[in-house]
């Protein structure tokens, strides 16, 4: 069987700061910023998680 890797979904549904900036909440969005620089550009393990999965950055929306 091949190797499938489940979906991240702590970042996606579960996180309150990344969920929150994506959404525009400017509290978040402020803390995920600072997050992001500290940790750099993929953010805490999950949002590398994410980033790996679909593509996309923890402050970006999914692709529809």
């Amino acid at each position: 069987m091949a190797d499938q890797k489940k979906a991240p979904v702590f970042c996606e549904k579960y996180c309150i700061i990344c969920k929150g900036a994506r959404s525009g909440n400017s509290l978040c969005r402020s803390l995920q910023n600072l997050e992001l620089k500290i940790m750099g550009a993929n953010g805490c393990i999950w949002g590398k998680a994410r980033t790996e999965y679909y593509g996309v950055t923890p402050d970006q929306q999914l692709p529809k």
